[in-house]
């Protein structure tokens, strides 16, 4: 059952314009007309192609911060603002029902991967450093775990990967929340979850963002391997 079917076979991409809009912000468009060249040497019709650009930084580290206690492990999560999906969400024309979004989200630490975070390392490093900013623990980037492999999570309209990582912390440790001095960090806050439970909020649509969901259940999985090891 490997069969695999086929369309139209692409040798490569045509490029008769390639521009940005909005530029001067956080994100800008990245607009390219494009066509599609055939191994016959036919072309398509052209069409358009939007992806989001960012000035610096092309990808983001995900950080699982997490506490062991017996029977149970317990995971971070932040609140934290997003007025991107406050303001630009219709709840209406979602297919199934929703509720109206609130000013903030319930997330995994995260941050952009800096130009100069190169390799495991840089990835550790980066790692630790928002763990330290958006949740208040210093931690040592040795002790950062990585979870595997990058992933993206909207090819349609983004380049950026997603990595994930992890780490155990001491609750009693933390300290109060940095922040990088933007207003959009105002009002974020942390709290402590069960993972399984955490992980059932995402199913049950109670936390609502892809990266969180995705990097608690490669935690668990990395937990249940380290349980099963010799």
């Amino acid at each position: 059952m490997n069969e695999i079917a086929r369309g139209v076979a692409i040798d490569s991409l045509v490029v008769d314009s390639d521009e940005r809009t909005g530029e001067g912000g956080f994100l800008a468009i990245r607009r390219l007309r494009l066509r599609n060249r055939r191994p016959d040497g036919t072309l398509s019709r052209g069409y358009v192609c939007d992806f989001i650009a960012r000035p610096y930084g092309q990808d983001a580290v995900v950080v699982a911060l997490f506490a062991r206690a017996p029977g149970t492990t317990r995971v971070l999560v932040r609140e934290c603002l997003r007025p991107a999906i406050a303001m630009g969400r219709d709840a209406a024309r979602a297919p199934l029902p929703e509720r109206p979004p609130a000013l903030t989200l319930t997330e995994l630490v995260a941050g952009i991967i800096e130009d100069g975070d190169h390799g495991e390392a840089g990835l550790r490093t980066r790692a630790a450093a928002e763990a330290h900013e958006e949740a208040g623990f210093a931690v040592d980037p040795a002790r950062v775990i990585l979870l595997g492999a990058g992933m993206l999570p909207s090819p349609g309209s983004m380049v950026e990967k997603f990595y994930f990582t992890a780490v155990e912390v001491d609750p009693a440790a933390q300290q109060a929340l940095e922040g990088d001095g933007s207003p959009m960090e105002e009002g974020a806050s942390t709290r402590w979850l069960p993972l399984d439970d955490a992980i059932a909020a995402c199913v049950r649509g109670e936390i609502t963002d892809l990266k969180t969901e995705l990097g608690l259940r490669r935690l668990r999985d990395h937990l249940s391997a380290a349980a099963r090891a010799p």
